[in-house]
């Protein structure tokens, strides 16, 4: 035990030593991906009845999503051993994440979207991991999800080759980058097929998803550019307000369970490549209430 301590310690200094300055640590990096794009904590962070967090049970499950399909519990994401993800290693929560499947083998189902997520690159997902290490150890026991759909044998074929994210310096693929596997904007903002699956090929990013929970009925906005139903007219700055602050171009407040509070943490840089990206999407006429 000693000898793995002096060992850990030593590639700290390591780290520190050699990385460049300015450079994020995996656990700085999944600490922002998660208080920020990400925004785990918008579903896996405890609410009471009124739909706000609970002061202490930051990532501790068990907020509600019930529609036709499914009653599911945003499961327990710290690190306690009982109720949480403590028991498992990270190439469990890695396949939790990317992969939607249980240590169990079972399969994981939505809302989780791991349609997005098999896409974050393996660098940003060992941060995330590493962050959720970190975090306080909360006791607090979930129930199982409850489907009135069938889930498929699996989310797609196992991740076996190397993920990576596009280069920052392009600002458009890097943009894609943080508002799809990282952010999953168009989770929320695309219209849904039959199978419940979100219509990216044809309507990608033109809102209309209907979503239920403490805040009411909410229907998602369309965000491709078009000038009369989307956001074309609307500028860099007006964009960047409501994705941070959750007000219109109007001045008009947006409804949850757009993640604000997390969003308000996004970097400059991320924000300004989230909206070249969505200055790139097809225009798409598709008026929503």
């Amino acid at each position: 035990m000693t000898i793995r301590v002096f060992a850990a310690v030593g590639f700290l200094a390591f780290l520190t030593t050699f990385l460049p300055a300015g450079a994020e640590t995996p656990l700085e990096r999944g600490k922002y991906l998660v208080e920020s794009v990400v925004a785990c904590g918008n579903c896996h962070s405890t609410r009471g009845e009124d739909g706000n967090f609970v002061p202490g049970m930051n990532l501790a499950g068990g907020f509600l999503l019930e529609d036709k399909m499914m009653t599911a519990f945003a499961p327990n994401i710290t690190p306690d051993k009982e109720t949480g993800i403590g028991a498992w290693t990270d190439a469990q929560i890695l396949t939790a994440i990317r992969e939607g499947k249980h240590p169990s083998g079972k399969i994981l189902g939505p809302p989780m979207p791991f349609a997005f997520y098999r896409y974050v690159s393996d660098d940003d997902a060992k941060a995330i991991v590493a962050y959720l290490r970190s975090i306080k150890p909360v006791r607090n026991a979930v129930p199982r999800a409850r489907y009135r759909i069938p889930l498929p044998p699996a989310w797609g074929p196992p991740i076996n080759q190397p993920v990576s994210a596009p280069p920052r310096s392009d600002t458009i693929a890097y943009g894609a980058y943080l508002a799809g596997p990282l952010g999953h904007c168009l989770d929320c903002h695309t219209p849904r097929l039959p199978n419940g699956a979100p219509d990216l090929a044809n309507r990608a990013g033109a809102g209309g998803f209907h979503l239920e929970g403490p805040w009411g009925e909410v229907v998602s906005a369309n965000i491709t550019p078009d000038k009369e139903t989307g956001i074309g007219t609307w500028t860099d700055a007006q964009i960047k307000r409501a994705i941070t602050q959750g007000n219109r171009a109007d001045g008009s407040p947006l409804s949850p369970p757009m993640g604000f509070g997390f969003y308000k943490n996004i970097n400059e840089k991320d924000l300004d490549a989230i909206v070249a990206y969505f200055r790139s999407l097809r225009p798409i006429k598709n008026k929503v209430r």
